[in-house]
């Protein structure tokens, strides 16, 4: 009887999911969809170096002991219902919030209060779960002094999830200054919806 396995692995730079089962002579890659819906790609190269490019999702290479890859698409239903313990091991997407602060310095507006809650709790739910924060400003004063404001935002919001119990060490804090901004303005334009932390929850 021939064995067969199942594994999945992560693109570092793409995130898309790879569904693989292989035998001493077959092997098989399944390109699964993206949690947020975007593209991800994969390159299959077969014994003889034939490649193919796996681009849509369920798109499935077959790949044997001589001869390139063979394209066709997998069954949806059908492969998570073979392999479901797997597809349950597989992290939850992350999840994004936005805080906004007043001008000029790293007080939150009262509404991103009910934000920080959300994405603490939501980081709390997650088992060896992480937080990636980054700072921003709007064009109001020199981008020098804007880089170190989104710093200081970012620091801040990082400090406020530690004070509430979040590990310090499971936090990554950076700014952006006025490099990113949500709605583009010219310089020196105060706008609100600038002045912001991302936090994504992972």
């Amino acid at each position: 009887m021939v064995r067969r396995r199942l594994a999945l692995a992560a693109s570092v730079f793409s995130a898309a999911w790879l569904a693989a089962c292989s035998t001493p002579t077959v092997t098989r890659v399944v390109l699964l969809p993206q949690a947020n819906g975007s593209a991800s790609a994969v390159v299959v190269r077969g014994n003889n170096d034939t490649e193919e490019t796996l681009s849509q999702p369920y798109q499935r290479a077959t790949a044997r002991s001589r001869g390139g890859p063979v394209i066709d698409r997998a069954d949806p239903a059908r492969l998570q219902a073979e392999h479901r313990a797997l597809f349950e091991l597989m992290p939850a997407p992350a999840l994004h919030y936005t805080v906004y602060f007043d001008t000029g310095g790293a007080v939150l507006t009262a509404s991103s209060q009910i934000a920080m809650s959300e994405a603490l709790e939501a980081a709390q739910a997650r088992s060896g779960g992480d937080i990636v924060v980054i700072g921003h400003s709007d064009t109001i004063g020199s981008q020098t002094r804007n880089d170190d404001l989104s710093r200081l935002r970012a620091g801040m919001v990082k400090q406020l999830f530690v004070a509430r119990g979040f590990p310090a060490h499971r936090i990554e804090a950076a700014g952006r200054g006025e490099h990113d901004l949500a709605v583009p303005t010219a310089d020196e334009v105060e706008e609100p919806r600038n002045r912001r932390v991302t936090i994504e929850v992972r």
